[in-house]
């Protein structure tokens, strides 16, 4: 019995904690779900309270480590960050929880998704962060790496998320839920959230290729901050068409995509191609194109790929924070209203963290965590791996 009389059996508090393509840090966050979770009719707050949400910052370090990894690295470096990696989770998940004043026996699960270190769409995926490590750190059972079970399915392990959007984020229409972390990725929830109406799919760049243009070529920032170097400069149109021809934007869903296939290397090739093409092209100008190649990216997954009628989207992540880059894809699928999620929920910023709690529920209670339309899996699975406390 925990100090507010509720038994753990009975509980529904769960954190979600992982950390984003973007490499900025740890998101963790604990939420509290109903007893029926996606009930017909239940509006957004009736389906999950929000508790609290907290982003720990990597250091230096910690940081080189992880972005190394994504690179290459020896058996015994792998080794080792997967188990510093889970200390971290740990250290994060405490202290959510502490933020939100409940106390660890009222948590039933940690929903960690982890590092992903590798992901190849359809054939394998890989992510750090040792769920043994977090369970005895935390003394809370952990549920961690849904992604493996819906590639087994024959799927792209991507995008995870769009059960959460659907039980938890639907409206009285249809509605697309816009996440720009890393990696864009789109989830189309039908009226009142009908699971068979769902779908999904990664549109490609979010916020890393703009991220790592910026600090490519200002050292001094770790990001756009407000959108004020993009809303500076002039996009160079004929690079953005160029990059867009790319086979990915054209490819049909159900994909994924991820830092395999825009990593430094693609930043860099962008670089180089717009001083190739426009020799007085400034920082600003190189900066607008990859926001532009985000917002168009996203515009066009829309018209290739969205027949229904959406009235509104939600956007979320880290690029929904970018002012410059919410109002050219604002500009670019108008007539249909943008709005920032936490107009309509609570902070955007919480959003996929709140999922993987979402996931971690559905493992403990035994239902399906994906959903075929949006990954291509063979059917609905069970996602995660428990790890007892």
């Amino acid at each position: 019995m925990s100090s507010l009389g509720i038994r753990r059996d009975d509980a529904h508090v769960y954190v979600g904690v992982m950390s984003g393509t973007s490499l900025d840090g740890i998101s963790a966050a604990v939420a509290r779900f109903p007893d029926r979770l996606g009930a017909p009719g239940a509006k957004g707050d009736q389906r999950a309270s929000l508790l609290a949400f907290r982003v720990t910052p990597y250091n230096d370090e910690q940081h080189a480590r992880l972005r190394q990894a994504l690179s290459g690295g020896t058996a015994e470096e792998y080794c080792r960050l997967a188990f510093d990696l889970g200390g971290w989770l740990a250290e994060a998940v405490i202290g959510v929880i502490a933020d939100a004043g409940v106390a660890r026996e009222e948590v039933r699960a940690v929903g960690s998704h982890g590092q992903s270190i590798w992901h190849e769409p359809l054939h394998s995926t890989w992510q750090l962060g040792e769920a043994a490590v977090i369970a005895e750190r935390t003394g809370i059972d952990v549920v961690s790496d849904f992604r493996v079970r819906d590639v087994a399915a024959g799927g792209h392990g991507a995008p995870l998320v769009s059960m959460a959007d659907a039980l938890i984020f639907s409206g009285d229409t249809w509605r697309a839920l816009q996440n720009i972390g890393g990696i864009g990725n789109v989830t189309v929830v039908p009226p009142n959230g009908a699971i068979d109406g769902v779908r999904a799919f990664d549109t490609g760049p979010g916020a890393s290729v703009i991220d790592r243009v910026v600090r490519s070529l200002r050292p001094d920032l770790p990001y756009d901050v407000d959108g004020r170097l993009a809303a500076a400069g002039r996009p160079i149109d004929k690079l953005v068409t160029e990059l867009l021809a790319a086979p990915y934007f054209a490819s049909p869903p159900p994909k994924s995509t991820g830092p395999e296939l825009f990593d430094a290397g693609y930043v860099q090739t962008l670089i180089d191609r717009a001083r190739s093409l426009h020799r007085s092209a400034t920082t600003e100008d190189i900066v607008a194109t990859a926001t532009a190649l985000t917002a168009h990216s996203i515009a066009d997954a829309y018209r290739r790929f969205l027949p229904e009628p959406i009235t509104e989207v939600l956007v979320s992540g880290g690029g929904a924070r970018n002012p410059t880059l919410v109002g050219m894809i604002r500009e670019l699928i108008a007539p249909v209203r943008v709005r920032r999620f936490e107009e309509e929920f609570f902070d955007g910023e919480a959003k996929e963290a709140v999922a993987f709690a979402l996931l971690a529920y559905l493992h403990v209670n035994g239902r399906a965590g994906n959903v075929p339309r949006a990954t291509g899996a063979r059917g609905q699975r069970m996602l995660g791996k428990l790890t007892p406390r």
